[in-house]
């Protein structure tokens, strides 16, 4: 253990009307903390009129151990509250977008201002917590609004219904007040969705159009391969006629003149096929 740093440390709290023995400074830094910045801290708090004791403010060190934060820089945001914006523009994100009832989107920018609750310092959850809790809850006030007009001008419904929720909950801060920076108007989301379920709508009509397409067409085929097969028949069977009529001849139940009549008839019609302008298949 380093003497001189326990011994200046000691020297500086006492200094500031703090009297904290050695032992636990020691301990402290045995323990992988800073004494130093532990000794700051509690001067501060003590100057500040914040209740902060020596094993709170060490537990405090120690969990901001690694974060990039320290217990000073915790009680200087519980004495100077901070601004938090969200969303947080390193996070890839410029505005929290929202859709009304009407379907019309809004993109609100807030500004959230903090300060550290020491109380709830161990163990809170952190600034993305409070990011994430503010920007759900715009989403669902902007979400509750009958028409972004409302969205535009009222924006301070939106900073009330964020913050009567009590989001700062569990959390290592205390939420102080909420401001929307700036709305402006987004994308007419509904629009966009009857469009895209008009476009699908019109793909699933034309498919059932394409299947009917394809029906009729294979019918259409069918048909054409029935009236083909039944020319197949009548050409069959008219080979067949003179065999009958032959045989006919033969056995006495076809006379020459029934012959000609049937040759006249034949003829007759064929004149008046030619006549309406028919082309029967024979």
């Amino acid at each position: 253990v380093p003497v001189g740093l326990i011994v200046d440390s000691r020297i500086t709290a006492v200094k500031a009307g703090i009297e904290i023995p050695s032992d636990p400074l020691e301990a402290h830094y045995l323990a992988g903390g800073d004494v130093s910045q532990v000794i700051l801290a509690l001067i501060a708090a003590d100057k500040a009129g914040i209740s902060l004791d020596f094993n709170r403010a060490c537990a405090i060190d120690l969990a901001t151990k690694g974060t990039g934060k320290t217990v000073l820089e915790a009680v200087r945001t519980s004495i100077n509250p901070k601004v938090i914006d969200v969303p947080n523009p390193s996070m890839g994100r410029t505005t929290i977008d929202g859709v009304a009832k009407d379907g019309i989107g809004a993109k609100v920018k807030a500004r959230v201002t903090v300060r550290s609750h020491l109380d709830r310092f161990v163990g809170g959850a952190t600034e993305e917590t409070i990011i994430a809790r503010v920007g759900e809850g715009i989403v669902s006030a902007i979400g509750s609004a009958d028409s972004y007009k409302d969205v535009l001008e009222n924006p301070d419904r939106i900073s009330k219904a964020v913050l009567a929720k009590g989001l700062d909950s569990n959390t290592a801060f205390e939420i102080l007040s909420i401001d929307i920076a700036d709305v402006d108007v987004g994308d007419n989301i509904g629009a966009k969705l009857q469009s895209e379920q008009a476009d699908a709508d019109k793909r699933i009509a034309q498919a059932k159009a394409e299947v009917r397409r394809a029906a009729a067409v294979a019918v259409e085929q069918e048909m054409r391969a029935k009236t083909q097969e039944m020319r197949a028949k009548v050409v069959e069977a008219e080979a067949q006629v003179p065999q009958a009529m032959a045989e006919a001849f033969r056995s006495g139940h076809l006379g020459i003149m029934d012959y000609y009549r049937m040759k006249n008839v034949q003829a007759d019609t064929s004149m008046r096929e030619s006549i309406a302008g028919t082309d029967k298949p024979r």
